[in-house]
């Protein structure tokens, strides 16, 4: 097929090659601009951006899709579909009526439930068991379109890195079969089990040990690898990358076995891989070799 392809982040790299890699005309790819990098304010690529060029793909970046200019320009690519992953704008009704075959979305989660911005952190939070992946015919409404093809991808354990990173080849592979031959019969999502995935706040990495310690667990690996779940210790604000829940009672925030784990509402965590300011990610054996643990970090801390 004559494809536009549109997206942003590693996320959706995979189904960009994978539709190239089948024989399908990218006329285009759509991604965000380069934004300056935290580090010397350097003008950085998306990771689409690069992989486009890699594929010798013609790439477009407006900051909107909002002129009339931008959406002609669109329309006269004369494409048979879009392919929306993770793109990060708001497609305008030009937008997405202009493909003969409408825009198609590769959404990580099993609609209905996750729809919005952090599909797969949200259902890490809320200690869904599965999640998975739709291809979704698009419409005006935020992520309600008719759904064409779902996989399941189980949960338990994953970090919101490794979890987004399976779902991106699970969502290469079923974009593939969508788009072969004729797509499949779309059907409405269910009225039922409608829930949201607002965006991420960075607060909300804060590490609450007031609550059970299946939940601390579910935020450090929500947040991992970004924002970063954390909590202070000796005036440190420490990331938590790794923990395994474990018994324990204590009051909440209390350190335990010389600084190894913490006391959680119910339970306790115990800390496996810990990165301190402007240090590499390590062992928590090894953060102990240079750091003293206080007695009890806060149970909730409250700078952002």
């Amino acid at each position: 097929m004559r494809l536009v392809y549109m997206g942003t982040p590693p996320f959706a790299v995979p189904a960009l090659q994978a539709l190239a890699g089948n024989g399908h005309d990218i006329v285009a790819v759509y991604t965000q601009p380069p934004r300056a990098a935290r580090r010397g304010k350097k003008l950085q690529r998306t990771a689409v951006h690069d992989a486009a060029e890699a594929l010798g793909l013609t790439v477009r970046h407006p900051e909107t899709l909002k002129p009339a200019d931008v959406q002609e320009e669109f329309g006269a690519l004369g494409a048979d579909a879009a392919v929306v992953a993770a793109y990060g704008l708001i497609l305008p009704p030009p937008v997405l009526s202009a493909p003969r075959l409408g825009c198609l979305n590769i959404h990580a989660s099993l609609l209905p439930r996750w729809r919005g911005a952090a599909p797969v952190q949200r259902a890490i939070l809320a200690g869904d068991r599965v999640t998975g992946v739709t291809i979704m015919q698009m419409e005006a409404g935020l992520d309600t379109g008719p759904m064409l093809l779902t996989r399941q991808v189980e949960i338990v354990g994953k970090t919101a890195g490794l979890l987004t990173d399976e779902l991106a080849l699970v969502g290469a592979e079923l974009i593939v079969e969508t788009l072969a031959g004729t797509l499949p019969t779309s059907e409405p999502q269910p009225d039922e089990g409608v829930t949201y995935a607002k965006k991420i706040e960075k607060i909300e990495a804060a590490l609450d040990f007031t609550k059970p310690a299946v939940d601390v667990d579910r935020q450090v690996r929500a947040f991992n690898p970004a924002p970063g779940a954390w909590f202070e210790a000796a005036g440190e604000r420490i990331k938590c990358l790794e923990v395994a829940v474990e018994a324990g009672s204590a009051a909440p925030g209390t350190v335990l076995d010389g600084g190894r784990a913490i006391a959680c509402g119910e339970g306790s965590v115990r800390l496996r891989l810990l990165q301190r300011p402007g240090k590499r990610p390590m062992s928590v054996e090894d953060i102990l070799n240079g750091f003293d643990m206080p007695e009890s970090v806060p149970p909730c801390p409250v700078s952002s």
